[in-house]
C-alpha cells in the first residue's frame, strides 16, 4: 500500500478507533468509587490490602451488565462489590450454605440485583441454562469436601456460557500435599485444584500473581497467621 493509501486508511478508520476507546472509557468500572461504597464496612475495606479486589476483577474481566455467581459468599464481600461492578443491568448470584446475617444483608433496597441462594453447594441452585458470565469462589474451595467440590464445578459449568470464566482463588498448599492439609493449614495444593476443575470440563487459561507471597514456606495456619501466605488465582474458561 502507498503512502497515500495508508494515510486515507487511517482516516476512515479514526473515528472507528476512538468510538471503539470511548466504549472501553465508558464500560471500565470505576473501581474507587466501588470499594469506597457505603456498603462496605471498614472491616472490609480493610482487607483490601491484602485481596487485592481491583486486580484481581481486572483479571478476570468482569464488566457491567454481566450475570455472575460469588461461591460460598461469607458475609458477602465479594457480592457487594461484584453487585456494584455488573451494575443495575446485571446480576449477582450469592451463594451459601445458610446464615441470617448474609441473608439480612441483601435484602437491602440498595441489593436489587443480588439473588441469595442457600444450599449445599454440589447441589446449589444456580441456573443450569448456560446463561452467566461468570462465577468465582474466593478463599473457600478448600472448605469443601471432595465430592462437593465436583458436584460444584460440574453445575458452575453448566451454569456459565461458552467462553464464560469460572475464577478460583484460595490459600497455596505445599505442591504435593493435595487437600490433607486443609483442616490443619486451611490451605490446598493448587495443582489439584486444576486437575479437579479442568475434570469438570474447564480449560486453564491464565493464573493471576497479583497475591503471590514467594517468602510464604506454607506451613502455618491462615486462620492464625492472617494475610501473610500465598494466594492462586486461577482463571479457567468453559471452552
Amino acid at each position: 500500500m502507498s503512502d497515500a493509501g495508508r494515510i486515507s486508511a487511517t482516516r476512515h478508520l479514526g473515528p472507528l478507533l476512538l468510538l471503539f476507546a470511548a466504549a472501553c472509557t465508558v464500560t471500565a468500572p470505576d473501581y474507587r468509587a466501588i470499594l469506597s461504597h457505603a456498603e462496605r464496612p471498614e472491616n472490609e475495606r480493610q482487607l483490601d490490602a491484602a485481596r487485592k479486589p481491583e486486580a484481581v476483577m481486572m483479571f478476570y474481566g468482569v464488566r457491567s451488565g454481566d450475570k455472575v455467581a460469588d461461591l460460598l459468599a461469607g458475609r458477602g464481600y465479594y457480592t457487594v462489590i461484584l453487585s456494584q461492578i455488573v451494575g443495575p443491568d446485571g446480576l449477582v448470584y450469592s451463594t451459601n450454605t445458610g446464615g441470617e446475617e448474609w441473608l439480612n444483608r441483601f435484602k437491602r433496597p440498595s441489593f436489587t440485583n443480588v439473588r441469595t441462594v442457600v444450599g449445599p453447594m454440589d447441589k446449589i441452585s444456580l441456573p443450569q441454562d448456560g446463561s452467566l458470565d461468570f462465577a468465582l469462589t474466593h478463599l473457600n474451595y478448600h472448605d469443601l469436601p471432595q465430592p462437593a467440590r465436583t458436584g460444584m464445578n460440574k453445575r458452575v459449568l453448566a451454569a456459565l456460557r461458552k467462553g464464560g470464566i469460572y475464577g478460583v482463588v484460595d490459600h497455596s498448599a505445599r505442591e504435593g500435599t493435595g487437600d490433607s492439609e486443609v483442616k490443619t493449614l486451611h490451605r490446598i495444593d493448587k495443582r489439584l485444584v486444576i486437575k479437579e476443575v479442568t475434570a469438570a470440563g474447564f480449560k486453564l487459561v491464565a493464573e493471576g500473581d497479583m497475591l503471590s507471597r514467594p517468602d510464604d514456606k506454607r506451613d502455618f495456619n491462615v486462620n492464625k497467621i492472617r494475610n501473610q501466605n500465598d494466594r492462586f488465582v486461577l482463571k479457567f474458561v468453559k471452552p
